[in-house]
């Protein structure tokens, strides 16, 4: 199995390659970057670029592909509508449409965020525009997957790069497995997260098409 990953810098991103990387069905990991990670690993290969509109320098590179985690994405605040649209709905489609045409049989997996509104309805102006990116995905040709985590406990060396984030993740690390038990419903970790990609994106997995925090634990805890 190949996997390109998208974000892979980022807390979320951390947990999906950390999780291809240790799984023995996963031959080959592409990393699309703007700054070399600081990662090294015979599955891993790294591709530095710049302009995530335009995929046509590594077009060639794109191929033969099974699966996409698309990680890639910002925090809201502080942003205007206009700049968290290109980087969250503008970047992904462009990815997306790339994708299609170098390996047309490949499953996108995209995260997304509990409280995403598909109808555009919120007055919530990030949850309006994760809406619109999910529906002009799934409405490609291709099989997409909808993640929308509610709280993400990072793990294993994964650090947010939200600096507000990284005090709440501090700050709850210690009573985290507490807040599991309490709200399994909105808990989970960037492992697990990681780790129901990988499961969602195999062939029959049957998973379902948009999959929120009990489905991301349940399929982490699934035969792999």
């Amino acid at each position: 199995m190949r996997v390109i990953v998208f974000g892979a810098s980022g807390m979320i991103g951390h947990g999906a390659l950390r999780a291809c990387l240790r799984d023995d069905t996963v031959t080959e990991v592409l990393a699309v970057v703007r700054t070399p990670l600081d990662v090294a690993h015979p599955k891993l290969r790294q591709i530095v670029h710049a302009d995530f509109t335009d995929y046509t320098a590594i077009q060639d590179q794109l191929t033969g592909l099974d699966a996409c985690f698309y990680c890639l994405g910002v925090s809201a605040v502080g942003r205007t509508e206009a700049e968290y649209t290109r980087v969250t709905y503008e970047y992904a489609l462009a990815a997306a449409h790339a994708l299609i045409a170098a390996s047309p049989n490949l499953t996108f997996v995209y995260v997304s965020g509990e409280g995403t509104d598909p109808t555009g309805r919120s007055r919530q102006m990030w949850a309006r525009v994760k809406g619109r990116t999910e529906n002009d995905l799934r409405a490609l040709p291709m099989i997409a997957y909808m993640i929308r985590p509610g709280f993400i406990q990072p793990v294993d060396g994964a650090v947010s790069r939200t600096s507000l984030y990284r005090g709440l993740y501090r700050a709850t690390a210690v009573i985290h497995p507490l807040l599991k038990r309490l709200f399994p419903q909105h808990i989970s970790t960037t492992d697990a997260v990681g780790r129901a990609m990988l499961v969602a994106s195999r062939p029959g997995s049957n998973a379902p098409a948009v999959l929120r925090n009990p489905d991301i634990n349940d399929l982490a805890t699934a035969r792999r």
